[in-house]
């Protein structure tokens, strides 16, 4: 039957946006590379609904999810980070101080361990049964579309910040425990569309919408930001 293969087909155009996005993120060219990390979520959104709408869900359907998320929301936008540290920590090369900017050159590197804790925690994700209606760790697409986002929108202004490769490699080691963090953070699914029980959803798809018009691309990354605060606090207040 040729509807077993069709999401199967649409995981691996998923795949196929992230590696196209690697290759952009390695020539330097991030807003192309931010926009096959996006095309890759929304293909990522569908291949599940089409599975579940023509009845083909399969366990190889869900290891090949696992792979091309990783390689997308993984490797991708570790990508982008990497090549903008190296890029940045490169440029401050002096002829009296090549060792030393090429040793911090190689702190660039550091940038692929996100890469590894998203591998883990879409492998936690896979095994995790609390995860039905809810996330435990931020989920990969979110943290891909923070970083594409926040190199693309403010890259060059926090280049010229002091300390600013120290600054985002310390994110990129927050991001990675994020990932595998037992932080509940919620699902936009609703089982009901009344405010009672939806409020925090409410508020963040509310908020969503001047981040965008007044931040623009940068937008992306606040409402990623303001996602894992308003998770936190949501959790908070339940366990009060």
């Amino acid at each position: 039957m040729i509807k077993k293969h069709i999401p199967n087909t649409i995981t691996c155009l998923n795949l196929i946006s992230g590696c196209i996005a690697t290759y952009f993120a390695f020539s330097s060219l991030y807003e192309m590379a931010l926009l096959f990390i996006v095309m890759g979520a929304v293909f990522d959104f569908f291949d599940g609904m089409v599975a579940r709408l023509l009845h083909v869900s399969s366990p190889i359907g869900k290891e090949l999810d696992s792979l091309a998320d990783d390689i997308t929301f993984g490797f991708a936008p570790s990508a982008i980070v990497f090549d903008w540290l190296h890029t940045l920590f490169l440029s401050n090369l002096t002829p009296s101080s090549d060792f030393t900017a090429y040793m911090l050159a190689i702190a660039s590197y550091s940038a692929f361990i996100m890469a590894a804790f998203s591998a883990l925690r879409l492998a936690k994700f896979n095994l995790d049964e609390r995860q039905a209606m809810g996330f435990i760790g931020l989920p990969t697409p979110a943290n891909a579309l923070f970083w594409g986002s926040l190199i693309v929108g403010l890259g060059d202004e926090i280049a010229t910040l002091p300390y600013a490769p120290w600054i985002v490699i310390a994110m990129v080691f927050i991001a990675s425990w994020l990932l595998v963090s037992e932080i509940p953070m919620f699902a936009l699914k609703f089982k009901t569309w009344g405010w009672k029980g939806n409020e925090i959803k409410f508020i963040f798809l509310l908020t969503c919408i001047p981040l965008l018009l007044f931040l623009g691309v940068s937008g992306l990354a606040a409402i990623i930001a303001w996602y894992v605060v308003l998770s936190a606090v949501s959790n908070y207040m339940t366990k009060q």
